[in-house]
């Protein structure tokens, strides 16, 4: 069910819908409302942050289009068929992405929509009483923390971009802005984190809000991406002393509707099949399997045929996280099929996993020259994959087993090609990748962030478009 507010957001005038999701966290009636004479009340200001959790959920975002741009311009992904959806996926695989491109306006656009519905929250609560005090600093900092991850999402994909951390109400307010540095985005991600660290609880209201570790885990992988290893330590351990979180034994029990929430799961986006006319559900399973297999599937970011034909042949997760069609295809078996309905799947999105936080620290500790600490938590996830343990007490050879076991762990999760970029490899690793592969493409640094959306240049022409488009 939707609730819809009317509001403006930054340099697009549009009405935007409040969304709902699965679970006690989203269930609303239906209601018109608009933003000037709404949140008075506790009730009211619950339902604004829901349609915030819910703008998470819109295809451009988490639905679809941020799960394919953290994998697709990387060597972990292909398209089937370039082509295919009018070539919006094709051109990050191709490295041939233009300002009119569909899915990086979308991102921009829907990032922007989400960003204001966080503000509106923020400016307002402070006004509101709250019969627990506690629920009401829960908010502010799950408020954050979706605003800080957002604004993570876009200065990895664009650069620079309008920082916005007040309500819009006139977005004239904000022509002639132009782009803040990415340096001062940075800054306020950090303020948001470490502000959400201090207001979120241990454990939430439900499984599907945003809690203290989901903030120290975004923290930790903000200041890794900044190349602050003592700072990501700090938090990717917290997370660890925490001790809420645990690998899940078994790599079968790790995804699937069915093992939705284990302990393993720091946050996700919630979606659900077959709720409010089928409106709730996913059709990334259908978009990122290979064309044929399913209804409305279209090949988009399935994983090479080299990385499937790397895995070790004893490796548990080769035919767990990834299999083959009879034809030789590889896909993820991440997602869960909806026999139902193909664009209507049911599987959460998870945007943070605990082996992510566990590869990270590894990262850290090798970084510090601590190689016992850092085989222990690297060999925790291969273990785990039925991997003989690594050995080393060399710090490149450490670094590239944990680089490479990020790639079979966290493949389709849409981290590789962040990675390749907070570690300087994306030239060089692409550059390779294209060469053995008869691929006629070579990148430069100009390749590494994407464009600025046509429409926003041309609403606002202070902002400027990266180079080379």
């Amino acid at each position: 069910m939707k609730n819809i507010l009317n509001f403006k957001y930054i340099l697009i005038l549009l009405i935007v819908t409040f969304g709902a999701c699965e679970n006690e966290l989203y269930q609303d009636p239906i209601t018109e409302r608009v933003s000037s004479s709404f949140y008075s009340n506790e009730s009211e200001i619950e339902s604004a942050v829901r349609g915030v959790y819910a703008a998470l959920q819109s295809r451009d975002l988490y639905g679809l289009y941020i799960p394919a741009i953290g994998e697709i311009s990387s060597d972990n992904t292909f398209e089937e068929v370039p082509a295919n959806d009018g070539g919006v996926f094709g051109q990050l695989d191709e490295f041939t992405v233009i300002p009119g491109n569909g899915l990086i306006s979308g991102i921009w656009k829907e990032s922007y929509i989400a960003i204001q519905r966080s503000n509106i929250v923020l400016n307002r609560i402070e006004n509101i009483s709250f019969e627990n005090g506690e629920t009401k600093n829960a908010r502010i900092g799950e408020m954050k923390f979706i605003r800080a991850l957002l604004y993570f999402n876009m200065v990895r994909i664009y650069g620079d971009v309008p920082l916005v951390i007040e309500e819009t109400t006139n977005p004239n307010d904000f022509f002639g802005q132009g782009r803040t540095s990415i340096l001062k985005v940075y800054d306020q991600i950090q303020k948001d984190l470490s502000e959400a660290i201090s207001q979120l609880p241990i454990n939430g209201s439900d499984v599907s809000r945003v809690t203290k570790g989901a903030a120290q885990a975004l923290l930790g992988k903000v200041f890794l991406t900044l190349g602050e290893t003592d700072n990501a330590k700090t938090h990717l351990q917290a997370v660890v002393n925490s001790s809420k979180y645990q690998l899940v034994k078994d790599v079968n029990d790790i995804f699937g509707i069915e093992n939705e929430n284990n302990s393993e799961v720091i946050f996700s986006v919630q979606f659900a099949s077959g709720l409010d006319g089928n409106t709730e559900g996913s059709n990334a399973f259908s978009q990122f399997s290979p064309s044929g297999t399913v209804a409305n599937s279209k090949g988009h970011s399935l994983p090479t045929v080299d990385l499937y034909n790397s895995y070790d042949s004893q490796d548990l997760r080769k035919g767990v996280y990834v299999d083959v069609t009879e034809k030789g295809i590889p896909f993820s078996k991440k997602l869960t099929p909806n026999l139902k309905d193909s664009d209507d799947g049911g599987s959460d999105w998870i945007v943070i996993r605990y082996s992510d936080v566990i590869l990270m620290l590894a990262e850290v500790e090798n970084a510090a020259g601590n190689n016992m600490e850092a085989l222990a938590l690297l060999n925790s996830i291969k273990t785990r994959a039925g991997l003989v343990p690594f050995n080393s007490n060399d710090f490149d050879e450490i670094a590239r087993a944990i680089e490479q076991e990020r790639k079979y762990e966290l493949i389709g999760e849409g981290n590789r090609w962040f990675d390749l970029l907070r570690t300087n490899k994306a030239i060089e690793t692409m550059n390779q990748w294209f060469k053995d592969n008869g691929k006629n493409i070579v990148i430069d640094q100009n390749d590494l962030l994407m464009p600025i959306p046509q429409d926003q240049i041309d609403t606002d022409p202070a902002i400027k478009q990266n180079p080379g488009y």
